[in-house]
């Protein structure tokens, strides 16, 4: 495994953790997780990277690492925030390489609409965003949000990190024992009961008030200028946050449709979590995109 090297910055506030992986002056690359994931969760396809990269990778403010927010609930736009502010940090003005899996898709592309200038090249890797929703839905999503407020989701414990292990195993069975104990490790820490419990705050679980605007994302997506690598895994289960497969592939090829440069791959034998399955046939498609 390739040694990676962890940094601590400000940002808005709260003491951020950054990952770094290869030589500090080599062209940038930075990675961002997805939901109840980590930085760490990189490695394997940083492992398997041919060329000169200095990969940089923040934990998401309550997740892994970095402190929590400092309410009992979290903002969507926030992480667009502290993107800015993460690019300003270790790339002021320049337009960089942007990787995002899951929910660090969804944010690069918000982020590659709202700054076009910013982005040079665009990974999405299976972000496809939320299913879209209607205003009458909104009175019963605060409700739900509020009823919540009151009754705040936990985290489960763990009795070993090999339980961790199995737990993520459980969720990609793909997943192999050693890449599972190695995840563990970053994913989970141990409390003072000597429990094992995931590093994300559990308000991250939380239904939000907010609905998800499919045409406010549409509408960022149309002003992206980079060039966007669009990855799905052949084998992925997102297809259940979007309704019916034949459905919600009519609907990603229209949110696909938006974008002006789009070249969309499919990975084979792989999940969600493809960056865990497919490694090195992911670092193959991304450097063959980078250097184009």
């Amino acid at each position: 495994m390739k040694t990676s090297r962890s940094e601590f910055i400000p940002i808005r506030g709260l003491q951020t953790h950054v990952r770094h992986w290869g030589r500090a002056g080599a062209p940038k690359l930075f990675m961002l997780h997805g939901w109840m994931d980590m930085s760490a969760s990189f490695q394997f396809v940083v492992d398997c990277l041919q060329g000169d990269w200095h990969v940089i990778a923040p934990d998401w403010r309550g997740f892994g690492l970095t402190e929590r927010g400092p309410g009992d609930t979290y903002w969507f736009p926030d992480y667009v925030a502290d993107l800015d502010f993460l690019l300003d940090h270790y790339a002021p003005g320049a337009a960089i390489n942007l990787l995002g899996h899951s929910m660090g898709g969804n944010i690069a592309g918000i982020y590659a609409g709202v700054r076009p200038g910013r982005v040079g090249k665009l990974i999405n890797l299976e972000g496809f965003g939320l299913p879209a929703t209607r205003a009458e839905q909104w009175p019963g999503r605060v409700a739900q949000w509020l009823d919540e407020l009151h009754t705040p989701p936990q985290m489960r414990g763990y009795a070993s990190l090999d339980d961790v292990a199995a737990r993520l195993r459980k969720t990609n069975p793909r997943l192999s024992a050693t890449r599972a104990a190695f995840l563990a490790e970053h994913w989970a820490a141990r409390d003072e009961s000597g429990q094992w419990f995931i590093l994300g705050d559990p308000a991250h679980k939380q239904h939000g008030p907010l609905l998800y605007h499919v045409d406010e994302v549409l509408a960022c997506s149309s002003r992206i200028t980079a060039p966007v690598l669009w990855v799905e895994a052949e084998d992925t289960n997102m297809w259940r946050w979007m309704g019916p497969k034949e459905e919600a592939r009519a609907e990603v090829d229209r949110r696909l449709g938006h974008l002006a440069n789009v070249t969309p791959k499919m990975i084979p034998d792989a999940g969600h979590m493809l960056h865990h399955d497919q490694p090195e046939l992911l670092a193959r498609m991304i450097e063959q995109f980078l250097s184009i």
